[in-house]
């Protein structure tokens, strides 16, 4: 065994051979790095700061869907990519720097064996008294009427709440889609339905429909009671 003087001059070598062995390998980086020593990044630099922030992507201005029909109009390929994506697009009722406009003109509800119960939307308020009635145990479709101005809505949903005697009995959410403006009003048929039966069923029901788009922006919101009984209103 050596003495306690050799075994700390070992150690002082290797320490020294280490800081040699370090200083020679980041010479050799900053020379292939043209100076600059490359470094792993840190934990800490892997989180933005409130400089990255500020470089976030900036969108640039809103156009809109006239000035999309106007840009590049001379060019073919654009033109017919413009008209798949954007449909039968109506220019007269496209308005310049206008939002987009959703009107809910009517429902309609459709039932094998009878003709169809079509209801206008009030433009103002919520119908008064009972709206309409369906029959227990009867299949039905709802059909909506959707008028689309000035600009195109994305992602059009429809959502449905429906109470008896204050319990929330039913509640639905579906998709309707994205619809460029046109003058005829587009008509969207929701999935087939059958209406519950039994005597627990029959009664009076409050319900809250709501349409929004991907902005979450309410184009219409009514409240209006229905009932369900043995048969279909004779009126």
């Amino acid at each position: 065994m050596g003495s306690d003087a050799d075994k700390q001059e070992m150690d002082n070598s290797d320490s020294e051979a280490e800081r040699t062995s370090s200083a020679t390998m980041q010479e050799d980086i900053a020379s292939e790095s043209g100076g600059r020593i490359s470094r792993q990044p840190s934990e800490a630099s892997c989180y933005a700061t409130e400089e990255d922030e500020d470089l976030a992507l900036q969108l640039g201005p809103k156009w809109s869907i006239k000035e999309h029909l106007e840009k590049d109009k001379d060019d073919e390929s654009l033109r017919k990519w413009k008209e798949q994506l954007l449909g039968s697009v109506d220019v007269d009722s496209v308005q310049e720097n206008q939002e987009t406009d959703v009107k809910i003109l009517s429902l309609t509800i459709a039932s094998p064996g009878r003709s169809d119960i079509v209801l206008p939307i009030p433009e103002v308020g919520n119908p008064k008294g009972l709206w309409f009635t369906l029959k227990e145990g009867s299949r039905y479709t709802l059909k909506f009427s959707i008028k689309v101005s000035n600009d195109i809505v994305c992602g059009l949903k429809y959502t449905n709440t429906v109470w008896k005697t204050g319990i929330k009995v039913d509640s639905t959410k579906q998709m309707i889609g994205t619809f460029s403006p046109q003058a005829e009003p587009y008509v969207h048929e929701m999935s087939e339905e059958t209406t519950p039966s039994g005597i627990f069923a029959r009664g009076a029901y409050s319900a809250r429909s709501k349409f929004v788009d991907d902005d979450n922006k309410c184009y219409l919101e009514i409240n209006y009671t229905f009932d369900i009984q043995k048969d279909w209103s004779s009126k």
